[in-house]
């Protein structure tokens, strides 16, 4: 096989690559790098010369990688945000960020109480800036970051990699969600009440939970007639019901206000949990992520100043 010299190819297929990638298709990647169809079916073709490798497959929904394009992604996108980053240097102070995009990774409890909050922060802060959320967790966000599948994240825990550095930016506690017109217009459950409602269960595993493990210490169970793995579920699954679901209480809260669930403290003492920020170590040459995770502190510094506010009334 010839060797390929640099020289001979056009640095630009590479981020056609990447927008393939992340994009899943040659019309959407066009529609993103603001270029016409054929132009990126033409860059693909000489992307598979380069590669002698068919990169992108057609399925139903699209492109699909194939396990090369698996391979070249993290190392592409390293290189391109080497280049941004590079790029950064000679404009340290941009206010503008049009065209880029970055991803955040976080569970859908975080999503729904501070994702519209942290859009508007960012278009004050990184004007130009496209945020993709991405869904992550605790037992996965240090491979994703490596991998470069998302820029920045927001879980609960903290994780350790090599080449990855985290921050702690909040602690996290626990609320119950039930639908109001099931209840008595209590402010509280009791224990007792609690251990006899159905139970709703959130969990990526969907069989045990935090309050099993507490209820189980103290000699109680609960009955868990449903599990699922998205917050963003539980207006429906709640509604017109006496189950009750025991989530984070950003999550909670957020939920209440949009739908009217009845918000409720948890009868039983459940472990507060850190809530951390990671990402690459390099990651902070580049201005328009610095700007995001600057946003994305201010947004959970404003939320629990929010929440504290509240109670004080």
């Amino acid at each position: 096989m010839n060797r390929i010299n640099i020289d001979d190819v056009d640095l630009n297929l590479f981020k056609v690559f990447e927008a393939l990638a992340e994009e899943g298709g040659a019309s959407r990647a066009a529609i993103r790098l603001n270029m016409t169809q054929s132009a990126v079916s033409a860059a693909l073709r000489r992307l598979r010369e380069v590669f002698s490798d068919a990169l992108f497959v057609r399925t139903g929904r699209g492109l699909a990688p194939t396990s090369r394009a698996k391979e070249l992604k993290p190392i592409v996108s390293e290189a391109l945000d080497r280049c941004r980053q590079s790029l950064a240097i000679a404009s340290p102070e941009a206010t503008s960020f049009h065209g880029r995009s970055i991803s955040v990774g976080m569970s859908d409890d975080f999503e729904i109480a501070l994702g519209r909050q942290l859009i508007e922060t960012v278009a004050r802060m990184a004007p130009g800036v496209r945020l993709i959320y991405r869904q992550t967790h605790s037992q996965i966000v240090s491979d994703a970051l490596a991998n470069q599948e998302m820029d920045l994240a927001v879980f609960a825990g903290a994780f350790a990699g090599r080449g990855l550095r985290h921050q702690l930016i909040g602690e996290g506690s626990y609320a119950c969600l039930i639908d109001a017109t099931q209840h008595k217009k209590r402010r509280t459950l009791s224990v007792d009440e609690f251990t006899s409602r159905a139970h709703v269960l959130v969990s990526s595993g969907g069989v045990v939970g935090i309050v099993d493990e507490v209820l189980a210490a103290i000699g109680k169970r609960r009955t868990v007639i449903a599990s699922t793995t998205h917050f963003a579920s539980l207006p429906h699954l709640l509604k017109g019901t006496k189950a009750v679901a025991t989530i984070p209480e950003h999550a909670a809260v957020a939920i209440s206000r949009m739908t009217g669930l009845a918000l409720l403290p948890c009868p039983i003492d459940l472990p507060k949990y850190p809530v951390a920020m990671g990402w690459r170590s390099n990651a902070m040459r580049d201005a328009a992520i610095v700007r995001v995770h600057a946003a994305i502190v201010g947004c959970f510094e404003a939320s629990v100043l929010r929440l504290l506010g509240g109670d004080e009334r």
